[in-house]
């Protein structure tokens, strides 16, 4: 029977009002501190990819993809405001690095994902299909 498998683990970045409060000069201070962070990241060889992402999109739901809805929503304290993809091999070298973000001391939240190697429903349908041939 195969294993899980994960190729690798990324951030996720929540929450992007972190500059309120800040002045400008603040806000270039956090942005340098959050560059110098990823671009030292890439350099290591531990982060691959990495991108803000714009405050407008839209959401597909329902059956067919019929349901075209505006979001997602800046004003939640929830939006997802970017991520980074990381080449490390374990959980705790993940947090380590998640633990450094520049922006945890301005309210952002980082969540920690490993990224499966394929879709958890396509290893189970084949776990199942190597017991039922046993």
């Amino acid at each position: 029977m195969s294993t899980p498998t994960h190729n690798g683990y990324m951030l996720i970045f929540r929450g992007t009002d972190w500059y309120k409060g800040l002045s400008p000069e603040e806000m270039q201070q956090v942005g340098d501190k959050w560059m110098a962070w990823f671009k030292g990241l890439m350099a290591s060889g531990k982060a691959v990819a990495g991108n803000p992402l714009e405050r407008e999109g839209k959401i597909v739901s329902g059956k067919n993809g019929r349901v075209v809805s505006d979001g997602p929503f800046a004003e939640s304290k929830e939006t997802i405001g970017g991520y980074f993809l990381l080449k490390v091999n374990t959980m705790d070298d993940a947090l380590a690095i998640a633990k450094d973000c520049p922006g945890l001391p301005y309210g952002i939240r980082v969540e920690v994902r490993p990224v499966a190697g394929e879709c958890p429903l396509v290893e189970q349908v084949r776990a199942e299909a190597e017991l039922a041939r046993a």
